[in-house]
């Protein structure tokens, strides 16, 4: 069973900075060479925001978070993050922090979401 435990929300102005953590643990990690994150708002569908490959660090965001947010990761704590800066009201949503077998596959576990606001 993989677990996932996500941090780092909370409320932040328009223009502001978050970094969000997501810790993974499990015995079958070894079979997703890739994390992702993504987000849910209320009354929308999920949208994938960015995920990384764990072997050679490639990285893929999503067209609106691009230039704005950068994921990175480390693997010796099973550990990725998502820096988000330049935050805008859009990006107001549950993230999530999910592994894949790769980035161009689909999300198979995930935590339980981080909530991230950005209002004034």
């Amino acid at each position: 069973q993989v677990q996932l435990v996500e941090s780092g929300g909370g409320l932040v102005q328009p223009g502001g900075s978050l970094r969000l953590s997501c810790v993974a643990s499990g015995l079958t990690l070894d079979w997703y060479n890739a994390r992702g994150w993504f987000r849910q708002a209320p009354g929308k569908e999920r949208e994938g925001v960015s995920c990384i490959s764990l072997s050679d660090g490639s990285t893929y965001y999503e067209d609106s978070v691009k230039g704005r947010f950068t994921t990175s990761r480390d693997t010796a704590k099973n550990m990725v993050y998502l820096q988000m800066n330049s935050l805008k009201p859009e990006d107001t949503a549950v993230y999530y922090c999910a592994v894949l077998r790769d980035c161009y596959s689909d999300w198979e576990y995930w935590g339980q979401g981080t909530q991230v606001t950005v209002s004034s």
